[in-house]
């Protein structure tokens, strides 16, 4: 009994003796820095570190363009600031091109290994959205090791973009610089009791350390000694990697616009990216380093650059820096181009995302150079270094290492995967509203017409719901019998239709009851599938995109003709609605000014002299002056029973005052095309509907008559497609659900 108590008695000593040896353990923290930018955030980490010998052990990589000569052996100033360097690895493949970029990552991932074997680290501090640093956050996660990555959640232009995404998802832990950027990573599946709200930690060190005495000592160290406070600027604009010739051409504007606006200029070299190395030429050809109002410098050591920033008339280019951290100092910012897409800034930045004219940089220059704006603290309060120290003592290495991602919660659907499954047809459900019919159809991923249902239009909302909806539902019903899969609705409709939120803003005359109504919403929850809305002008647009002459055209207008007169553009491979959803209303193109009243509201409109309803009325006008019907015809004998089609049979068979009012209509719709030529210059115009085929010889001669010179040749087409409203309603279910755009 005495020797079973003494075993307990040691066992629990041991137990005791190894938890008190765990709680002293120190925290072996390896940071890897890749270039002097990410260096200004990773050092006051790095600082706080080192403070605290009893918690951490700090091990320094050193990587990138730090060891490269020509961005000025940047490593010095860590080993300046007192760091012991474990490991420097010469990672950059020279070309500064794209195939260098994805080289300089491979012969990274071949060195790594060994350095992280060596050192074993709890955890990897890894910063921002660098090619290296993808490199260092692949290494680490495959080698199992713990990654902290900075900045993460935040949106900016380009390839940087997807790189910073791409080390969130590889990282156990994220200490983000602003709600917005917490809200990104928790939108990306991201644990939220692993991510720190922090700040940026650079702003620990210039909020700190801005107010220096000897601040004018520095500005002319590196501009002279004539120049003054704020009547500088400093420029740091880098490449692009994804769009590189438009940003060598926005850097080569930027240079014209800062020569000639005349004041001294501290300009720093570019990154190492891709297109960095035509950036430089192009310094060089401009003569820069020679200038007298210039000096080009490829480094700044990050105390001495707070004190440029802050004081300095302006900062022009599109680093970051620009965005961040010359906000805090209210210095006035001119960004240029793509490359900060999507940043959060304060008031002191103007964008110039086009920046496509040198005069159009100067004036911005002219405008931004000398203000002053309040400072901003968006991305820190001086105070993140502390909280991601405290955050990095929390981490529990018992923890399991394979992090768990936060999903939303999914509709769970029980489909049983058998060869029935397996073989269906993957199906749309098209809803046309026209004001006689109502239509609903189960349209094949080909375009196919499996089923279609029709009944009249009923006269009042309430009804006309339930119809839509019974219709619907016995459509969803039969699709499983014909082993058809319905992967959304699509409904079209006639008037003014917000596509976004799927509300029919203002409907035609034709359908009464039918404006400021939700159409999504009922659809949505009565079936339990995605709907899509648009006006059916847009669909027979999208139709013919699709299914009909527009498939493969990047541009084209279809006009339909029928009893009204519509349409739907298509530029750049994209349905356009405009900023009120009326871009497409091409019946109400005015072609007279003094002509025929239209159901708009309007005169001279091409729906008043060339829809169907414009030439039944004009049918019927010549009907009752006994002018209408000549030998040949069938005999007419009451004006309700007139349409367009007799006015048409009438002129076939010789009737002059009948092709009189065809003439007159087909002129007004050919100057209306001819209008739309000019505004958006398409290279194909389709017709559609009833009245296209009689349409378009017409067309095309007051094209060939009145067009530019340049339009003339534009092909007028009649459409194949026998229903484009029920298409185009269906390609907007099929086009989304199957991953492309409409």
């Amino acid at each position: 009994k005495q020797s079973k108590t003494s075993l307990y008695s040691g066992m629990r000593e041991k137990t005791d003796k190894m938890e008190e040896n765990k709680a002293k353990r120190k925290l072996r923290v390896c940071v890897a820095t890749c270039n002097r930018a990410d260096y200004s955030k990773l050092a006051p980490i790095m600082f706080g570190i080192k403070a605290n010998p009893d918690e951490f052990e700090l091990e320094v990589v050193v990587l990138g363009s730090h060891l490269i000569d020509d961005y000025g052996n940047t490593f010095r100033m860590i080993e300046q600031d007192d760091f012991d360097i474990g490991s420097k690895l010469h990672t950059i493949v020279r070309g500064e091109d794209e195939a260098a970029m994805v080289e300089s990552v491979g012969l990274a991932l071949v060195k790594l290994p060994d350095v992280l074997h060596r050192l074993r680290p709890d955890i990897l501090v890894i910063h921002g959205d660098r090619f290296d640093a993808l490199a260092l956050a692949t290494a680490a996660a495959l080698m199992n090791i713990r990654i902290l990555h900075l900045e993460g959640g935040e949106v900016s232009g380009t390839i940087d973009d997807s790189i910073r995404h791409a080390i969130s998802k590889l990282a156990h832990y994220h200490a983000c610089c602003t709600r917005t950027a917490e809200q990104h990573l928790i939108a990306m599946c991201e644990d939220h009791t692993r991510i720190l709200l922090a700040g940026c930690p650079s702003y620990d060190k210039l909020l700190a350390a801005h107010h220096r005495d000897d601040y004018m000592d520095i500005i002319r160290n590196w501009l002279g000694d004539n120049v003054k406070e704020h009547d500088y600027i400093v420029a740091l604009q880098h490449p692009v990697t994804t769009d590189i010739k438009n940003s060598v051409k926005i850097y080569e504007l930027m240079l014209d616009a800062l020569i000639s606006f005349n004041k001294k200029t501290l300009v720093l070299f570019p990154n190492i990216d891709a297109g960095s190395k035509e950036m430089v030429r192009v310094m060089r050809k401009k003569g820069v380093e020679q200038h007298p109002n210039f000096r080009a410098v490829k480094h700044v050591p990050f105390e001495q650059f707070i004190q440029l920033v802050c004081h300095a008339g302006a900062m022009i280019g599109n680093s970051s820096c620009g965005v961040r951290e010359a906000g805090a100092f209210g210095t006035p910012v001119i960004n240029l181009g793509s490359r900060q897409t999507g940043r959060e800034t304060g008031e002191n930045v103007l964008h110039v995302r086009d920046a496509d004219t040198q005069n159009k940089i100067y004036h911005a220059l002219e405008l931004q150079f000398g203000k002053r704006y309040p400072c901003s603290k968006i991305y820190g309060d001086g105070n993140a270094v502390p909280r991601i120290l405290k955050f990095l003592q929390t981490i529990d290495l018992d923890e399991p290492l394979q992090k768990t991602f936060c999903f939303p919660p999914v509709k769970e659907w029980d489909i049983s995967q058998d060869i029935d499954h397996i073989l269906e047809t993957q199906s749309a459900l098209a809803v046309d509203l026209g004001g006689t019919n109502l239509r609903v159809a189960i349209v094949s991923m080909r375009g196919k017409m499996v089923k279609k249902y029709t009944q009249a239009n009923p006269k009042t909302y309430e009804t006309r719901m339930e119809l839509i909806l019974k219709m619907c539902t016995e459509a969803v019903i039969d699709a499983v019998h014909l082993n058809c899969r319905i992967l959304g609705v699509g409904v079209s409709t006639g008037g003014r239709v917000n596509p976004q939120e799927g509300v029919i803003l203002h409907s035609t005359k034709l359908i009464q009851e039918w404006s400021s109504i939700d159409i999504r919403t009922p659809i949505s929850d009565a079936l339990h599938l995605p709907v899509w809305v648009d006006n059916d002008g847009n669909c027979a647009a999208l139709a013919e995109k699709k299914f009909g002459h527009g498939k493969g055209v990047e541009n084209f207008v279809t006009i339909i003709t029928g009893t009204g007169i519509g349409g739907g553009i298509i530029q750049h491979n994209e349905l356009i609605h405009g900023s009120t959803f009326c871009a497409a209303e091409l019946g109400h193109i005015m072609v007279s000014l003094d002509g025929p009243e239209c159901m708009c509201g309007s005169r001279g409109c091409i729906e008043a002299y060339a829809s169907g309803m414009a030439l039944q009325k004009e049918a019927k006008r010549l009907h009752d002056e006994e002018l209408l019907e000549v030998d040949g015809m069938v005999d007419l004998k009451k004006a309700e029973s007139v349409s367009a089609i007799h006015l048409i049979n009438a002129a076939r068979l010789g009737n002059r005052k009948a092709e009189a009012v065809l003439r007159t209509a087909g002129m007004a719709l050919g100057v209306g095309i001819v209008n739309i030529l000019h505004m958006v210059n398409p290279s194909l115009v389709i017709l559609s509907g009833v009245l296209a085929a009689h349409y378009q010889a017409p067309v095309q001669q007051v094209i060939g008559q009145r067009a530019l010179t340049s339009a003339q040749n534009i092909q007028v087409l009649t459409s194949d497609l026998e229903e484009p409203a029920l298409l185009g309603a269906a390609s907007m279910v099929l086009d989304y659900t199957t991953r492309r755009i409409y």
